[in-house]
């Protein structure tokens, strides 16, 4: 009878203190989830997950969302049991959608290391979205190339140098003159391929898009608004027309094309430019059979026809805020924060941010020697540091919502189809800003 009462007393005991970590068992462990926003980037985060766990005993899960899909995948992994514990949101108005699972980083060593604590995405005196990368995109192009441009006898222009390509018109001149020649300079088009396949489009609808919009707000010195006038819309179209008019894609090839397959043309010497940031190093040294030397791959800024752009540098900032899910479990919160810690404070950790990664750090934890060794980090940092330049701020952070840019990037090709003109992709732009920016803030209100 007493045997009895023993196991029975036993079992309950187990039942007791075995909820949630199992009778004879060891409690789990903290759990690190981080959905990851770039697919060029996921080898690179896998690694440093192991590392991490090699180095801490705790495992760090990464998941990566297809390209154009982040937003959809988000929202289906932040209602599972086993949540992100990290993620990203894209600036103030994805914040909005988002506050509700962002925790407060403002008393965190990573928010105190920001050399721009302006940067981070704030609301009253809370920090909810800390960046944790600076880029900058412009016009890529192979230099190897371009001095065999200047050097063709039969050319029309009288360059001699990229240095004095510092307006719209002579880039015109310039890429026009080029096509031209294109079995002489042993390249299918000027530009690589313009990519509208599925999701392929951000290029566009974001990266392009935001110079239009950069201007307007600094015209009307704002830094949003409810209704864009799309003033710039003619600067808009001509550099998308150069674009698509001197790619290695025709308009009807295009439908096909992704980012990965204009990046190749690049690397194997198919196309002399690529609009693309700063992240498309490793996409271009790591191709098999690269054809394009380091020292030859540069930027330009992206001209468009606007008044006084000889002074333009290059798009520069961030639409990449680290956010911690105020959801999970306080231990999870933790380690999750723990973890970022050590990738952006331990010599270990900054070593992959820099060597692997290719980040640009917005941390006083780095030093100067400490940046990405690659040519396009390096013209960054040196575009931001001169004086003589207006670098590009990253207004598309404030575009309403995932809507408009899609609805931008089918407007764009449709009118590259000739399916849509132009006027139309302009209406279009201003009534579907106006609408997601009324629903932003109608959702932004239900979630005060």
């Amino acid at each position: 009878m007493k045997r009895k009462f023993f196991i029975v007393f036993g079992m309950l005991f187990c039942m007791v203190l075995g909820m949630s970590a199992g009778c004879g068992q060891k409690t789990d462990e903290a759990r690190i989830y981080y959905l990851n926003y770039k697919p060029e980037s996921t080898d690179s985060w896998k690694e440093i997950a192991k590392a991490y766990e090699a180095e801490t005993g705790i495992k760090v899960r990464i998941l990566t969302a297809a390209s154009g899909s982040y937003e959809q995948t988000l929202k289906s992994e932040i209602a599972k049991q086993k949540a992100p514990t990290l993620f990203q949101i894209n600036g103030p108005v994805d914040y909005e959608k988002w506050k509700n699972y962002c925790r407060d980083l403002s008393d965190t060593k990573l928010y105190s290391w920001l050399t721009r604590p302006d940067m981070a995405v704030m609301n009253g005196d809370g920090v909810y979205g800390i960046p944790y990368v600076v880029e900058g995109y412009g016009i890529i192009y192979n230099d190897g190339i371009m001095q065999k441009y200047f050097s063709l006898p039969s050319k029309k222009t009288n360059f001699g140098s990229m240095n004095e390509v510092n307006n719209f018109g002579k880039l015109k001149a310039l890429v026009e003159d080029m096509s031209r020649h294109l079995e002489e300079l042993g390249i299918d088009g000027v530009f690589a391929s313009t990519s509208f396949s599925e999701g392929e489009d951000w290029r566009w609808h974001t990266h392009l898009a935001n110079l239009p919009v950069y201007y307007e707000f600094t015209k009307k010195g704002v830094a949003d608004e409810e209704k864009l006038d799309f003033s710039f819309e003619k600067n808009f179209k001509n550099i998308f027309d150069l674009y698509i008019n001197n790619s290695c894609a025709t308009r009807e090839e295009i439908a096909s094309r992704t980012v990965d397959d204009s990046m190749k043309e690049f690397a194997m010497g198919k196309a002399a430019m690529v609009q693309n940031g700063n992240w498309a190093w490793s996409q271009i040294s790591q191709i098999d059979g690269n054809k394009v030397k380091e020292e030859d791959v540069k930027f330009l800024p992206i001209y468009t026809g606007v008044s006084g752009e000889e002074k333009q540098g290059l798009c520069i900032g961030t639409e990449s805020y680290i956010c911690v899910n105020n959801i999970a479990s306080e231990a999870d919160q933790q380690a999750s924060i723990a973890f970022l810690e050590w990738l952006y404070g331990s010599e270990t950790g900054k070593k992959y941010v820099t060597d692997s990664l290719g980040f640009i750090s917005p941390f006083n934890t780095f030093s100067y020697e400490e940046s990405p060794n690659d040519p396009l980090a390096r013209q960054i940092a040196s575009d931001m540091s001169d004086t003589s330049k207006k670098t590009v701020n990253w207004d598309f952070t404030v575009f309403p919502s995932q809507r408009f840019k899609v609805d931008l990037g089918n407007s764009l090709y449709a009118y590259c189809k000739g399916k849509t003109a132009w006027e139309e992709v302009v209406e279009s732009v201003k009534k579907t800003w106006a609408s997601e920016k009324a629903l932003s803030l109608k959702k932004g209100k239900e979630n005060k």
